[in-house]
């Protein structure tokens, strides 16, 4: 077991876009350290080859290469306490394991893991299957292992709170879920046992440094989730607008103490959630034209994956949810 020595906290997280040049499709390192730095700026910490990092379109080397990158730009920066987060799910529990052994020797602090939907027939509604993978992953990775639930991109595999709950209380190196199902009531069910004082003690974790956090997959029930105990957030729209949305987290963890917070941490959340809305229909494409926009980098998806459509980046460029977001983005980050 390697020592994490970068603690897994509650925050904002983003999966970070890969970036490609144009012609060649061969990773744009400049603007993929640039970006990681510019997010670091503003409170939000890395996850790399995740499904907004196009993790399927890498290869092996590529992923690595990406993980030593950000882990050179962060340091540089002054960003060493930083951990970075690995999307190392793959095809078969052995690639699995494999990915997550190669990200640990890349520098890597924790994995995140998501269940291939290529046989999500056979796989779906076999509990004793699926369970058997995260544990062995778990088991077997050299760092802790978050569980990634996205059904959009697993082929409708869905873990329900029951068995989330299940393998956090019974894999020690298991550091938390990702719900990017976006089911709210699943999210309360999972922190209701995780976030009870009384789960640490009798169900330690492995590495003391990596507690089991419940993060959303999406910006739009930051707030309520703060108030059922949840740790924060890993979502595409961090890229987007960093600020503010490190700004609605810390606003919605104040206001469980502080009330008079409360109507501001209401009204950012009805900003950024609109405009979570809006913008994640765009999909990687979307996000990456809003980059390009904004910050001058972002370019294309890696082929099959179509650029986005001139007249639906006009759209969404002047759609009122997104002209708000940027609005608040760049009050808050000194820029208006």
């Amino acid at each position: 077991m390697a020592t994490v020595i970068r603690p897994l906290q509650p925050g904002i997280y983003a999966p970070i876009p890969t970036f490609f040049a144009p012609e060649t499709e061969d990773i744009d390192l400049q603007s993929f350290s640039a970006h990681v730095v510019r997010l670091a700026k503003a409170g939000v910490k890395p996850l790399l080859s995740g499904s907004m990092g196009e993790a399927h379109h890498l290869s092996h080397a590529e992923r690595a290469t990406l993980i030593k990158t950000a882990r050179q730009a962060l340091d540089e920066a002054g960003f060493t306490s930083v951990p970075i987060i690995a999307g190392t799910g793959a095809g078969s529990t052995r690639e699995t394991v494999e990915l997550s052994v190669e990200a640990a020797a890349a520098g890597a602090d924790y994995t995140i893991v998501i269940c291939s939907g290529y046989f999500a027939g056979a796989l779906a509604g076999n509990r004793k299957a699926l369970k058997a993978f995260w544990t062995e992953v778990a088991e077997k990775s050299p760092i802790p292992v978050i569980i990634y639930n996205y059904p959009g991109a697993a082929g409708g595999i869905d873990l329900d709170s029951d068995f989330i709950t299940e393998l956090a209380t019974e894999s020690p190196n298991i550091a938390g879920v990702k719900l990017t199902c976006g089911n709210v009531g699943k999210l309360t069910r999972i922190t209701a046992t995780v976030s009870d004082p009384s789960f640490a003690t009798l169900h330690p974790r492995k590495n003391p440094n990596a507690p089991f956090l419940v993060l959303g997959g999406f910006t739009d029930f930051i707030l309520p989730s703060a108030f059922v105990e949840g740790h924060g957030a890993i979502t595409g729209l961090a890229n987007v607008s960093p600020y503010a949305i490190a700004k609605l987290f810390d606003l919605s963890e104040k206001s469980k103490g502080d009330t008079s917070l409360l109507p501001e941490a209401q009204r950012l959340q009805g900003i950024i959630a609109r405009a979570d809305y809006t913008i994640a229909k765009a999909s990687i494409s979307g996000t990456k034209f809003l980059l390009e926009k904004l910050y001058g980098y972002g370019g294309n998806p890696r082929r099959p994956l179509p650029p986005i459509e001139a007249s639906v980046a006009a759209a969404l460029w002047e759609h009122p949810h997104t002209v708000e977001l940027v609005r608040v983005e760049r009050e808050l980050s000194g820029k208006l």
